[in-house]
């Protein structure tokens, strides 16, 4: 099963939880400004809400993915106010023909004080836990 990682962060707290969801999955962590060149089978998708909806750069990089080359995209990320952004994804890659996981990986983040320390290691490990369970499920179902 081929995978990509890639995340959308202004304050760090998505970067680090997509390097523990790549390291977990065998894969390299690596921002929007990479494209998805090869085929995978699974994209995870880090973002966060900005302003009450996902970022621009995270709608322009959906909307710039191949629906021959992503099979499915992964979402996960973290906030410190609101929830997942997986139906906000989810509704941009309807658009280009990729479907979206329901599964996803969600936990608080840090923001101006809020929720301060988050993710934190045991977030982090829960995300490589959710990312390598994830994958396990997948590759026993396509035996």
């Amino acid at each position: 099963m081929k995978i990509a990682v890639r995340y959308y962060t202004k304050t760090g707290n998505t970067k680090r939880l997509a390097e523990a969801v790549a390291k977990a999955v065998g894969a390299e962590a690596l921002p929007l400004s990479e494209p998805v060149n090869e085929p995978v089978d699974l994209l995870f998708l880090g973002n966060s809400y900005y302003a009450f909806t996902i970022d621009p750069e995270v709608r322009t990089f959906i909307h710039s993915l191949d629906k021959e080359k992503v099979g499915r995209i992964v979402n996960f990320g973290s906030a410190a106010m609101m929830n997942s952004t997986r139906k906000k994804v989810e509704a941009e890659a309807k658009k280009v023909g990729i479907p979206t996981d329901e599964r996803e990986f969600h936990c608080k983040g840090e923001f101006k004080g809020v929720h301060k320390g988050r993710p934190n290691e045991e977030d982090l490990k829960a995300a490589a836990a959710f990312a390598q369970e994830l994958l396990r499920k997948e590759e026993k179902a396509s035996c």
